[in-house]
């Protein structure tokens, strides 16, 4: 049976980003919280705004990008994979689903005017890979769009670690 596990997401966030280290390894990580406002239309025909609250973590030069640049409330697009992660606390088994971020880009302009962190005119410009057949970076030659992908696909399982070892 074939399976699919990708996730992109657009929101901002909802506090500022914690940049912590991971014993042993030191890889950089950071668990974002994401607002995503959707819009929909009930029966009686009124519409009504809804918003979902997703955790989402960033590992590598991903993480330490997000720790720069942005802030609360800033403006950011998310692509990465869905976890379940599963524990017990007091006899009681509990589970949290959360999005591995593999691809980072930050929304708005460059004036910080999307709610990022604005740090002054020097911001770098860094287009990690080229977007090829559907990407959402084709025709945006304004420098809109900043891209961040540190290549580990999420975390320190390119790294040798499971996902399994996340300090949370």
């Amino acid at each position: 049976m074939a399976s699919f596990n990708r996730v992109i997401l657009v929101g901002n966030l909802t506090r500022d980003v914690d940049l912590r280290y991971v014993s042993g390894g030191g890889t950089a990580v950071t668990e974002l919280g994401l607002a995503v406002n959707d819009r929909r239309k009930t029966q009686s025909g009124e519409w009504v705004d809804e918003t979902t609250f997703v955790d989402v973590t960033l590992w590598g030069r991903t993480a330490e990008i997000a720790s720069e640049y942005l802030s609360k409330g800033s403006s950011v697009l998310i692509e990465g994979r869905l976890k379940l992660d599963t524990w017990e606390t007091d006899g009681q088994k509990r589970s949290k689903l959360r999005v591995v971020g593999e691809k980072m880009q930050m929304l708005g302009g460059r004036d910080g005017g999307g709610g990022g962190a604005s740090r002054g005119p020097s911001r770098p410009q860094r287009q990690s890979q080229p977007q090829t057949g559907g990407g959402y970076n084709q025709g945006t030659s304004s420098g809109d769009y900043e891209s961040y992908d540190d290549g580990s696909f999420g975390g320190p399982g390119s790294q040798g670690a499971a996902d399994d070892d996340i300090p949370f």
